[in-house]
């Protein structure tokens, strides 16, 4: 399965997870092993609906629901299909638009969604001539939360070492809230480069300029 399939696996298993289902459901709708469910929604906070006791017919709102849902996932991969070069570049551009750093002289990128940061990663390494010792990971990360856990996912999911890992900044849990909802807090991934940097300015000003949008 290439990127786009497993990026795809993982739309679909963070919707059902959103809806309450359980780790073992999900991983019987989408034919996966359960570990792959549990590290794709593991940053997700949500109240688990349990199994319906056997012989309890479904609710009906609830089952049009997660019928939509997978109706939608279905005709989102046949509009979106396999990324051409053309495409991914544009997406993106698009992502760091909305999500990266535009005022610094490094290439800065931060999201708690673990597949927006994977694809900033694969889109980064793809089209930019990356010096590999020169990314750097940082972990926000409200105290309390184990950090070890928190970076060994990050690191997984950037394929960037801890030993490249800069201090993790631990932030003050809001009393308010009564578990955190970000188990692996934030990642911020950095690179230190003026030149690519302009070079993604570049593009995100050229994606959003006039003379790219149809007519």
């Amino acid at each position: 399965m290439g990127y786009r399939g497993k990026v795809n696996e993982q739309e679909k298993a963070r919707a059902l997870r959103a809806d309450g289902r359980t780790l073992a459901d999900i991983a019987d709708v989408l034919g996966v092993a359960k570990s792959s469910v549990s590290l794709w929604v593991r940053d997700m906070n949500i109240e688990v609906r349990r199994r319906r006791p056997v012989g309890r017919r479904p609710n009906a709102l609830h089952a049009a629901k997660l019928a939509e849902i997978e109706d939608c996932n279905r005709l989102g991969i046949e509009r979106i299909g396999v990324l051409s070069d053309e495409a991914f570049l544009a997406a993106g551009a698009a992502l760091y638009a909305g999500e990266g750093a535009k005022t610094t002289n490094e290439v800065e990128f931060a999201n708690t969604d673990p597949a927006m940061v994977a694809f900033f990663c694969a889109w980064f390494r793809r089209f930019f001539a990356v010096d590999e010792s020169k990314l750097r990971v940082r972990v926000y990360l409200h105290e309390g939360l184990d950090l070890d856990a928190a970076e060994a996912f990050w690191s997984a999911v950037t394929h960037v070492p801890r030993t490249q890992f800069r201090a993790a900044y631990r932030a003050k849990p809001d009393p308010s809230i009564r578990k955190a909802k970000h188990i692996y807090g934030c990642a911020y991934v950095r690179y230190a480069s003026a030149r690519t940097m302009r070079e993604i300015m570049g593009l995100v000003r050229a994606l959003l300029s006039s003379e790219a949008i149809p007519g």
